[in-house]
C-alpha cells in the first residue's frame, strides 16, 4: 500500500483525491492547506488535517507520496520541502513558472533519491493514445506539419476568483495555464522544437499575463507547427484540437476538449477501421481519468523502481517552449531552443 497526502485542497485537489480513492494499492492519509475553513470541509473529515507541511511530514513517516495542488508559483518551494523529507512528489501543471525553479526541483528530487511526476493527464485520453500510436508506427510517413489549437473562454469572473489568478508570479497566462497540456502533447507527438517565432497579447482580460498567443515552430525533425491559444473566445469554449499531417496520413483530434476523432485518413488504414475507432472512442472519449493514470503510474514506478511516465524533465519541456514563445513575442525575434 502506497500512502499519499494532498497539499492544497482547492478545485483540482478533488480530482487527485477521487483518483487516489479509486486506485487499488493507494491510500490517502492526510491533507494540508493554510486555509483552515477550506480544510475543515466535511469531505476531509476522514483524513488527518494539517496547516503546516513540515509538521505533516514530520508526524507521518508513512506518507510516501505528496500531491502538490497549490498555485503554480508555489510548486518549487513546496517540492523542496517534500523532497528534503525524502518523499516522492506528484505536482500539478504547469510544473513551474520559472526555468530555474524547474531545474532546482529536478535536482532536489535526484539528490534525495525520490521520484518527481508532473500531471499531464491528457496523454491518456483514448483519441490521443491512438494518435500517438499512429505516429510511433509511422502511419504518417514523413511529417510535414502540426497544429495545436486552444480556443477557450475564461471570462473576467474566472480571473477574479482569486488574487493569484492571471499573475506572472503565481499563475501565468493562457500558455502556462490552459494551453500547456496541448504543448506537452505537441512535443510528445512531434519531438523537440528547434526554433519558434511568436506574438502574444493581453487583449480582453484585466490580467498581468497574455490572454491570446500565436506561434510558429520548427521541430528538430524539420517539420513545422502552428500554435494558437486564447481565453478570449466569446461566449464559451469553442474547441481544443491537435492535427498532424504527413506524406501518407493526416489526422485531427478535436471537440471542445481534444478527445474525439475529427479526421483520420491514412494510406494503410481502411474506412472500416476508421469508423470502428471513431465509434469506440465516442462511447468513452475520456477513458480512465488522466489523474488516476498519473497516480497509478507513480504507484507502479515506486514498486518497480523506475521513473514516472511523465517525469520532471518531461514536465519542463513545455515550460521551456512557453518561455521561448514569450521571449519571441517580447523581442520580435526568432528564438532558438
Amino acid at each position: 500500500m502506497i500512502n499519499f497526502a494532498v497539499v492544497g485542497v482547492g478545485h483540482i485537489a478533488k480530482k487527485h483525491i477521487e483518483a487516489i480513492n479509486n486506485i487499488e494499492g493507494a491510500r490517502l492519509v492526510a491533507v494540508c492547506d493554510t486555509n483552515e475553513e477550506r480544510l475543515n470541509a466535511p469531505e476531509y473529515e476522514e483524513y488527518k488535517k494539517y496547516t503546516d507541511l513540515k509538521e505533516m511530514l514530520s508526524e507521518n513517516e508513512d506518507i510516501q507520496v505528496v500531491n502538490i495542488c497549490v498555485p503554480s508559483g508555489l510548486h518549487a518551494p513546496l517540492t523542496k520541502i517534500v523532497t528534503s523529507f525524502k518523499r516522492h512528489v506528484i505536482v500539478e501543471k504547469p510544473m513551474v513558472l520559472k526555468l530555474e525553479d524547474g531545474d532546482s526541483m529536478i535536482q532536489d528530487a535526484e539528490e534525495n533519491g525520490v521520484k518527481l511526476a508532473v500531471v499531464h493527464p491528457n496523454r491518456f485520453r483514448p483519441a490521443i493514445q491512438a494518435l500517438k500510436e499512429a505516429v510511433d508506427t509511422n502511419k504518417f510517413g514523413v511529417l510535414s506539419h502540426a497544429n495545436a489549437t486552444v480556443r477557450w473562454n475564461r471570462n473576467q469572473a474566472y480571473y477574479d476568483q482569486a488574487p493569484w489568478r492571471g499573475t506572472k508570479e503565481f499563475d501565468g497566462g493562457v500558455l502556462m495555464n490552459q494551453a500547456i497540456h496541448d504543448l506537452d502533447l505537441l512535443l510528445w507527438l512531434m519531438g523537440p522544437v528547434k526554433s519558434v517565432q511568436a506574438m502574444a497579447a493581453t487583449r480582453l482580460r484585466k490580467i498581468e499575463t497574455e490572454d491570446v498567443a500565436v506561434a510558429t515552430v520548427m521541430f528538430e525533425s524539420g517539420a513545422l507547427g502552428v500554435i494558437e491559444a486564447a481565453t478570449t473566445i466569446y461566449p464559451s469554449n469553442l474547441e481544443e484540437s491537435l492535427a498532424i499531417f504527413g506524406e501518407t496520413g493526416s489526422a485531427k483530434v478535436g471537440g471542445k476538449t481534444a478527445n474525439l476523432i475529427k479526421h483520420w485518413d491514412f494510406e494503410t488504414v481502411s474506412d472500416e477501421e476508421v469508423q470502428s475507432l471513431s465509434e469506440q472512442i465516442e462511447k468513452d472519449p475520456f477513458g480512465t481519468p488522466g489523474h488516476q493514470c498519473i497516480i497509478e503510474d507513480m504507484v507502479s514506478a515506486i514498486n518497480e523502481g523506475r521513473s514516472p511516465i511523465v517525469s520532471g524533465k518531461d514536465g519542463m519541456a513545455p515550460v521551456k517552449l512557453i518561455h521561448a514563445i514569450l521571449e519571441s513575442a517580447e523581442t520580435g525575434k526568432r528564438i532558438d531552443l
